[in-house]
């Protein structure tokens, strides 16, 4: 059974940076792609980004684009999210994801992690 456990998130002033981690266990994800989505209260959960198995091919969604980072070290077993010039509205619980398609959206997920909150002050 696959287990993905996320750590790093917290309140944040607004500007500021956060590195969100996620860790696999139970077996390698071997060809999986790997992301991230979250879903903010009274929202339905959306997609954030997501990295190939390889690491060369990475997708995000536009609002996060030139503040997130998004990689991988498959050694071990783990995805990261770099989040840089943190805005209120980036305010969520984000949510690990792995799947075998490009896993832009939530039926494409084999895998969830629990969540972790991620909150912005103004």
């Amino acid at each position: 059974q696959v287990q993905l456990v996320e750590s790093g998130g917290g309140l944040v002033q607004a500007g500021g940076s956060l590195r969100l981690s996620c860790t696999a266990s139970g077996r390698t994800l071997t060809n999986y792609y790997m992301g991230w989505f979250r879903q903010a209260p009274g929202k339905e959960r959306e997609f954030v980004a997501c990295i190939s198995w390889s690491g060369d091919s990475t997708y995000s969604t536009d609002s996060v684009k030139g503040r997130f980072t998004i990689s991988r070290d498959n050694a071990k077993n783990t995805v990261y999210l770099q989040m840089n010039s943190l805005k209120p509205e980036d305010t969520a619980v984000y949510y690990c994801a792995a799947g075998v398609r490009l896993i832009k959206y939530s039926a494409y997920v084999h895998y969830w992690g629990q969540g972790t909150q991620v909150t912005v002050s103004s």
